[in-house]
């Protein structure tokens, strides 16, 4: 049987023992799961339009104990705004959701280590992440990261940057096994949403910076 890591979540105060007890992945009182599933289905229902109004989609599947993941969006940027955003690696903790810290440790040329932590949530599920990156760039085309350290058996990602007329199409792919487990019902909508929350804080980021560079200077 497999070994969950501890959630953290905000107990109700109007349960009896303001208990934070899951039994099967559910909330263990009544009053609980009255609240949560209205809650949980509104969630469901809307997650298909998510995204949509920025030209942003996200797709997550499941494959055993490991997740694949892929998003894109057209952004009205150019790859210079884009590459500034992605590789400004010491500032992604400011504006990524969950992510606490993000720093980096060594550099040699086009090759990066970088050290992330965070975490990723949904609704009162919480499952602490952290990761120690190697980092390789080629400069305006893509960004492979590795995961070399931290509580991933394997994790890959890939950025990729293609211009498109006066439009940018920003593309990720990632794979990874986390060392923990995500519950089974549950899994794939906490990876999409996690990395739709995050693939459109990095576009949103690349779209303020290009309109911060396109801004008529002030006397």
């Amino acid at each position: 049987m497999r070994n969950w890591p501890a959630l953290r979540w905000n107990a109700c105060s109007r349960c009896p023992d303001a208990g934070g007890r899951f039994a099967d992945g559910l909330l263990a009182t009544s009053h609980c799961r009255r609240a949560i599933f209205p809650a949980l289905w509104l969630v469901l229902l809307a997650l298909p339009a998510m995204g949509q109004a920025a030209d942003i989609n996200v797709h997550a599947t499941r494959h055993g104990d490991s997740f694949e993941v892929d998003a894109t969006a057209e952004i009205e940027a150019d790859v210079a705004d884009a590459w500034k955003v992605l590789t400004d690696y010491d500032r992604l903790g400011e504006f990524i959701p969950g992510m606490q810290e993000s720093r980096v440790v060594s550099r040699d040329g086009s090759n990066i280590v970088v050290d992330q932590r965070g975490e990723a949530g949904w609704l009162f599920l919480s499952f602490p992440m952290r990761v120690r990156l190697a980092i390789e760039e080629w400069p305006y085309e893509r960004i492979v990261s590795n995961a070399i350290a931290g509580n991933f058996k394997e994790l890959r990602g890939v950025y990729y940057l293609e211009p498109r007329g006066a439009k940018l199409q920003l593309r990720y792919e990632g794979k990874f096994t986390p060392d923990f487990g995500f519950p089974p019902l549950l899994g794939t909508l906490i990876v999409r949403t996690t990395a739709e929350k995050r693939f459109s804080a990095m576009v949103h980021e690349i779209e303020k910076t290009r309109r911060r560079e396109t801004a008529p200077a002030t006397r």
